[in-house]
C-alpha cells in the first residue's frame, strides 16, 4: 500500500488483522456478509478523502483564520473549504458505515468506523468535530427516542444535511453540570419551551448544515435540584414540519464564538435559547434521565477523543520521521574523525533516533488500545451474554486509560514532533505546530482528565462490586503474558508480570483505604493511578504485540546482524516492518514501564503534605 504522511496504513492493518482478527466478526450474524476485503475497502476510502481532501482544507482553514462570526446577524461562517471537504465524507457515507441497516446504515462493524475516524483526526481535528457530534446524536435518538423522533431526524443526520451538537455546559457550571439552570416548561401539546445558555458548544450553529439538531440538558420546572433532576431535550435550529422540512426559526442564536489556541476552523459557540420565550424541545426518553442518557454520547465521545489523539499524534510522529530523513546537519558521530564524512541526516544521530522510537512506541500502543475498545464495543452489542458482559467491563474500564492517556500523550508527542523540526517546527512552515495547538484541548473536553482519574479510581475500580472490570482487564493481561511464554524473550515477559503484581497490591491498599474513607488521600492519588495504569496497559499491548511481531521477525529477518541487517531491511519493507515494531514494544517495556515504578513510589508515600495544603499557601499571585 502507497505511504501517506498522516497514518501508517500498514499498522493500522496489523492491528486490525493481525492482532485484534476484526475479521472474525463475522462470526456474528449481523457482520456474516463483512470481509476483509470490504473492510479494507472501506479503510482505502478514508484514506483517500482525508489525505487528499481534508487534510488540505485543514492547512487552509487555519491560514485563513477559522470560524468567523457576524455578530449583527449572529451567523457563523467555517472556512469554505471545508464544505468539499464534508460533502466527500458524507457522499461516501461514513456516518452510516456502523448504523443498523434498519436506520439506513451500512450495519459494518464500528470498529471499521473508529478506525476511519484517525485518519479524519490526523487530517484535521476541526473536521472531526463536525462529525463526531452526529454520530453521537444518531444514537442518542436511535436508543431512546421516539418513532416520532427518529422518523424526522435520523435520515437526515444520517445523510449529512443536518447537523448536531451536544450542549450540556453553562457559564455557571462547567464540569459540575448539576448546577445547570437551563429551564423547561411544560406545554399543553406535550412539548417543552426551553431557556437558558450554553457555552463551548461545537457545531452550536455555522452555515454547513440546513438545520442543527440540539441535544440539550435541561431541569424541567419543579424537579429537583443536582444530576437527579435533569432531562434531556431534542431542540432543532429550525422546527420541524411534519413532512420533515425545516420550518421557522425555533429561537435558538449563537452570542458568539470562541477564539481558541487552536481548533480554529470548528465553531464552539456560545449559544441562547429562548431569549423571546419560543424555543421548542421535545423531551427525548424519560423524565429526570437526561444524565443516564447523555452518558451514553459522553462515553462515546471519550473513546472518539482517544482516537483524535490518536491521529494528531501519529501525523507529528510520521511528520517528524519524514523530516528527519531530509533535514542534513551535523555529522555521524561515528565517523568524528574523519574530516571528509561530511553531513548526514538528522536521523543518523542517536538521540533522534531515540526521540523517533519513543513517539513511535507510544503511538502503536495508543492505536492498539483505541482499536481494541472499538472492537470490544462490537462483541458487546453483538455476543451473547457472558462474553458480551466482560466486553462490556472492559469497556468501561479502559475508556478513562484511553481518554486521558491518549489526550495526555498528544500533547508531548506533538511537542516531540516540534523538537525534531527544530526552529522550523515552531514556525507555521510546518504543520506540526498546527498538530500541537490543537492537540491541547482533547485532555480537556468530555471531561478533563482529572475526572477521568477519579471516574476510574471510583465508579469503575474501588466501586465496582468484587472489583469485576478490574478482574476482566487483569485476566486479560495474565492470558497475554501465558501466550508469550516461549515466544517473547523473558526479559520483555517479566517486567509486565511484575507490574501487575504491583498494582494488585496498591489496589488492595485502596480498598482499605476506602474503608477507612481516607477519600481525601484517594482522591489525591487518582491522577497518578490512572497514570498507572497507562504505563501497566500500554506495557501490556506491547507484549500483545510481540507475541505475534517476534515471530514475524525471526522468520523474515533471522539472526543477521550490522550491515547484512540493514541491506535485509532496505529491500524488504516487511522485514522493516515487523523489526520496527518488534524494536518499539521492546523500547517501552524495557525503558518507558520503568516511569511505573515512580509512580507506585508516589502511590505508596505515607507523606502527609498534601493534606496539609490551604488556600492561603499560594502566595505572590494577585488576589483579584
Amino acid at each position: 500500500m502507497a505511504l501517506n504522511p498522516l497514518v501508517d496504513s500498514r499498522d493500522v492493518r496489523f492491528v486490525l488483522f493481525e492482532l485484534l482478527k476484526v475479521d472474525g466478526l463475522s462470526r456474528f450474524e449481523k457482520f456474516a456478509e463483512f470481509d476483509r476485503e470490504t473492510m479494507e475497502a472501506s479503510l482505502d476510502l478514508a484514506e483517500q478523502i482525508a489525505v487528499n481532501i481534508v487534510f488540505p482544507a485543514n492547512i487552509q482553514g487555519d491560514k485563513e483564520g477559522g470560524v468567523r462570526y457576524v455578530p449583527d446577524t449572529k451567523e457563523v461562517h467555517v472556512p469554505e473549504c471545508y464544505r468539499p471537504a464534508l460533502k466527500a465524507y458524507h457522499d461516501a457515507g461514513f456516518l452510516a458505515l456502523p448504523k443498523e441497516q434498519e436506520i439506513g446504515g451500512v450495519g459494518m462493524p464500528e470498529i471499521i468506523f473508529q478506525s476511519s475516524v484517525e485518519y479524519f483526526s490526523a487530517a484535521s481535528l476541526p473536521f472531526t468535530m463536525y462529525t463526531h457530534l452526529s454520530f453521537g446524536t444518531i444514537n442518542l435518538i436511535k436508543n431512546f427516542g421516539t418513532p416520532e423522533q427518529k422518523g424526522l431526524y435520523l435520515e437526515k443526520i444520517i445523510s449529512g444535511e443536518w447537523g448536531s451538537t451536544m450542549c450540556l455546559t453553562e457559564p455557571g457550571a462547567g464540569s459540575d453540570v448539576g448546577a445547570l439552570t437551563t429551564k423547561a416548561v411544560r406545554q399543553a401539546d406535550g412539548t417543552y419551551l426551553i431557556t437558558g445558555q450554553k457555552i463551548f458548544i461545537t457545531n452550536g450553529d455555522t452555515d454547513l448544515y440546513e438545520n442543527i439538531i440540539h441535544p440539550v440538558l435541561a431541569r424541567i420546572e419543579g424537579d429537583p435540584p443536582g444530576t437527579k433532576g435533569i432531562s434531556i431535550f431534542l431542540v432543532p435550529k429550525y422546527r420541524v414540519n411534519s413532512d420533515g422540512s425545516p420550518g421557522e426559526h425555533n429561537d435558538v442564536v449563537c452570542t458568539g464564538v470562541e477564539h481558541k489556541m487552536g481548533l480554529k476552523s470548528s465553531a464552539t459557540c456560545a449559544m441562547s435559547f429562548g431569549d423571546n420565550g419560543n424555543c421548542q424541545g421535545t423531551l427525548l426518553g424519560e423524565e429526570r434521565q437526561g444524565m443516564r442518557i447523555m452518558f451514553q454520547m459522553i462515553n462515546e465521545s471519550r473513546l472518539y477523543v482517544s482516537l483524535q489523539a490518536l491521529g494528531v499524534s501519529g501525523a507529528a510522529y510520521l511528520h517528524a520521521v519524514t523530516y528527519s530523513r531530509h533535514r542534513i546537519q551535523g555529522v555521524d558521530i561515528t565517523r568524528k574523525s574523519d574530516p571528509g564524512g561530511g553531513a548526514v541526516a538528522i536521523i543518523r544521530h542517536p538521540d533522534m533516533k531515540r526521540m523517533l522510537l519513543w513517539m513511535k512506541s507510544h503511538v502503536e500502543a495508543m492505536r492498539i488500545l483505541s482499536y481494541y475498545i472499538g472492537y470490544l464495543r462490537d462483541v458487546e452489542f453483538s455476543a451473547g451474554v457472558e462474553e458480551a458482559r466482560e466486553a462490556e467491563a472492559l469497556v468501561d474500564f479502559l475508556i478513562p486509560i484511553a481518554k486521558a492517556g491518549n489526550s495526555d500523550l498528544s500533547w508531548l508527542i506533538t511537542g516531540e514532533a516540534i523538537q525534531v523540526f527544530g526552529g522550523y517546527g515552531f514556525c507555521t512552515d510546518y504543520p506540526v505546530e498546527l498538530f500541537a495547538r490543537d492537540s491541547k484541548i482533547q485532555s480537556i473536553y468530555e471531561g478533563t482528565n482529572s475526572i477521568q482519574a477519579m471516574d476510574l479510581l471510583m465508579r469503575k475500580l474501588l466501586q465496582d462490586s468484587g472489583q469485576y472490570r478490574y478482574g476482566i482487564y487483569t485476566t486479560r493481561i495474565r492470558e497475554t503474558v501465558e501466550r508469550a511464554r516461549g515466544v517473547v524473550n523473558e526479559r520483555y515477559i517479566s517486567p509486565v508480570e511484575e507490574a501487575l503484581r504491583e498494582m494488585d497490591s496498591l489496589v488492595d491498599d485502596m480498598k482499605i483505604m476506602l474503608e477507612r474513607k481516607q477519600i481525601p488521600q484517594l482522591f489525591f492519588q487518582a491522577k497518578p493511578l490512572l497514570n498507572a495504569f497507562r504505563y501497566l496497559t500500554h506495557g501490556w499491548l506491547h507484549l500483545w504485540s510481540l507475541t505475534v511481531t517476534e515471530p514475524k521477525m525471526r522468520e523474515l529477518v533471522g539472526d543477521v546482524e550490522g550491515e547484512i541487517l540493514e541491506s535485509v531491511l532496505e529491500d524488504s519493507p516487511e522485514a522493516s516492518f515487523y523489526t520496527g515494531k518488534v524494536l518499539a514494544s521492546r523500547f517501552f517495556i524495557s525503558t518507558e514501564m520503568k516511569k511505573l515504578s515512580g509512580e507506585m513510589a508516589y502511590l505508596r508515600s505515607d507523606d502527609t503534605t498534601l493534606l496539609r495544603v490551604r488556600n492561603e499557601i499560594f502566595t505572590g499571585a494577585p488576589l483579584e
